[in-house]
């Protein structure tokens, strides 16, 4: 295996380990516990499930992949903060909208070589690109992985709440 080739599959199985971890607990929890605060005047799970949708689905088009999904979440789950009020998404929906999402970011991207995943995304432009290589979809991809973990660590907190 080249070492191009190795770089790409070692960061692709993080992020499909780190993806499965969080569905696993997705999947764990109630809709009730999704209702809940991960802790005192912090985001209900609903919203962070709304986020990290979002969040993945805007990666499609960042990562020039495609249309995202459901543009609609970004307003209510990334521009704005928790509002604690009943979102016009129900857990069930957000659930599967997570798996939309997930499921066509994750075949799109296993049709990418590793020179594609050295290419810039779409939100840098080619001059600043020629500046900083850096600013490339893997860097994306990784980015979006530590996101992923660190909100996984709040949902977990939900565990056992309500139960």
């Amino acid at each position: 295996m080249e070492p191009h080739e190795m770089m790409q599959k070692i960061v692709l199985d993080n992020w499909h380990t780190t993806l499965k971890r969080t569905n696993d607990l997705i999947d764990s929890l109630s809709d009730e516990q999704l209702m809940q605060e991960v802790a005192p005047k912090r985001n209900r799970g609903i919203y962070l499930l709304g986020h990290l949708t979002a969040v993945h689905d805007a990666m499609l088009p960042l990562l020039g992949l495609g249309e995202a999904h459901y543009p609609a979440l970004l307003a209510p789950y990334v521009k704005e903060a928790d509002s604690k009020q009943d979102y016009e998404q129900t857990p069930a929906q957000l659930r599967q909208y997570w798996k939309d999402v997930n499921a066509s970011l994750n075949s799109k991207m296993a049709a990418l070589t590793p020179a594609d995943w050295l290419q810039r995304h779409t939100s840098v432009s080619a001059e600043d690109f020629a500046k900083e290589p850096h600013r490339n979809r893997l860097n994306v991809l990784v980015s979006r992985m530590l996101h992923l973990d660190n909100h996984r660590g709040q949902l977990v907190l939900l565990k056992g709440k309500d139960e």
